[in-house]
């Protein structure tokens, strides 16, 4: 089985993108953030087109910012399909939980923060506890659990290009690093890290100062694997060629391999 997540920061944009890449690449499970369409744009042109290349869609979308969907060649059931943290009164469309054959798939678009001195970043931080809160009752509900998205954050100074330059950042900050262990330790495993102990391979790049040519970049895009699926993972890959095309996200897709 192939899963892979991708930022696509604007689904209009980048659904040419996203058709060229499925259609190279294959995967059986797709998950992308940042949809920024509202519902009825979505049905329209974004589920004709990955219906023609043959996959089945969830989604929860918002117009402007946010919305993840979740793309799958088997049907997902929606008999327990989430699109809110329980106990966490927020419009923001961060989160889709779909299950598909017998594995929970939990696509999360998780919050910057925009500075450490922004409103935006305690938001960020009560956004994630309750997210570790929500993962503590799946684990128990679901043995097969993947967790894949736009995490915004780099766990480790090996995720950072310049990590003294990311100092003090949201992206890096000591609170958000120590949610993204907390949720490890629920029984995670963070499945490239797993593989790849000492690489140093980064999934974002601003637009500005031409970072992805300089490779000034952050590992902010991760899949978690459960304690049961850690034995069967086999590979896990960025894909930077999608950054270098014309017009493309500031993410790029990371791509896992369960031996299923």
């Amino acid at each position: 089985m192939k899963i892979a997540t991708w930022n696509v920061n604007s689904i209009n944009v980048r659904l040419p993108h996203i058709v060229t890449w499925l259609e190279a690449n294959q995967p059986d499970i797709l998950a992308v953030q940042e949809l920024k369409v509202d519902d009825l744009a979505f049905v329209d042109k974004v589920i004709p087109a990955l219906t023609a290349q043959g996959y089945h869609c969830s989604y929860s979308a918002q117009k402007t910012y946010n919305g993840v969907a979740t793309f799958s060649r088997t049907s997902l059931s929606v008999q327990d399909e989430l699109k809110d943290l329980p106990h966490l009164d927020d419009p923001q469309r961060r989160l889709l939980a779909v299950t598909i054959d017998d594995i929970r798939i939990i696509n999360a678009y998780m919050p910057n923060g925009e500075s450490l001195t922004s409103e935006k970043y305690p938001y960020k931080l009560n956004w994630l506890r309750a997210f570790v809160a929500f993962m503590t009752t799946q684990l128990q509900q679901y043995s097969k659990v993947i967790v894949l998205g736009d995490f915004n954050i780099a766990p480790h100074d090996r995720d950072v290009h310049a990590p003294e330059l990311w100092t003090d950042s949201v992206l890096t900050s000591a609170e958000a690093r120590q949610l993204f262990a907390d949720l490890l330790a629920l029984g995670l495993t963070d499945s490239f890290r797993w593989l790849h102990p000492d690489d140093v391979l980064f999934s974002w790049w601003d637009y500005r100062q031409a970072a992805f040519r300089r490779n000034m970049g952050l590992r902010i895009d991760h899949i978690l694997v459960s304690n049961a699926l850690t034995a069967v993972t086999r590979y896990c890959v960025i894909d930077k060629e999608p950054r270098g095309w014309e017009r493309p996200s500031d993410h790029t897709p990371v791509c896992l391999t369960l031996d299923l």
